[in-house]
């Protein structure tokens, strides 16, 4: 499945889409992997409680927060290709992050997490036929397809990622 077109996904997720580098869906899982072993091992047990600023997340809530996310856009994408027709809602990226005690757990342990919930959404997205992958749903109010949640959780890492590199480093 190649990138998505502009007309199957929120305006706003246009700027996760544009980073990711790969054209195929599923090469983007498979090249990606790596990607995100490397910056989980580079990240130590002290680090991961650094916020870059007062009131701004810790590593640990940040990765909390791209779990949680990937779990949503999984949940969604599951919905769309079983033609739910339910509007699914909207969620408060902050209020999640401020009721999920990440603080509390090992980095390590958020680690392990973070690549076992991402080898579920790679195999959620391999188990889609073609067409389901075209299928659309409603999340916030918004059209998407299957496939253009998965571009968007592969650019919501890429956009973390960057983020973690710029101001956490």
């Amino acid at each position: 499945m190649s990138k998505p077109s502009s007309t199957t996904y929120p305006p706003y997720f246009q700027k996760y889409i544009d980073l990711v580098p790969d054209e195929d869906l599923m090469s983007g899982f498979t090249n990606q992997t790596a990607i995100i072993q490397n910056l989980l091992v580079s990240i130590s047990e002290e680090k991961s409680g650094y916020a870059y600023a007062p009131g701004k997340w810790t590593l640990k809530d940040l990765l909390q927060h791209v779990i949680d996310t990937e779990r949503i856009f999984c949940y969604r994408s599951l919905c769309f290709a079983r033609k739910e027709t339910f509007h699914l809602p909207g969620f408060d990226e902050n209020d999640y992050a401020a009721n999920a005690s990440a603080n509390e757990r090992t980095w390590q342990s958020m680690a392990e997490e973070f690549v076992a919930v991402r080898q579920s959404t790679e195999l959620l997205f391999k188990s889609f036929s073609a067409e389901e992958l075209t299928r659309m749903g409603i999340a916030n109010n918004i059209p998407t397809s299957v496939a253009s949640m998965g571009f968007i959780a592969l650019g919501h890492v890429y956009h973390h990622k960057k983020i973690i590199e710029e101001k956490y480093w």
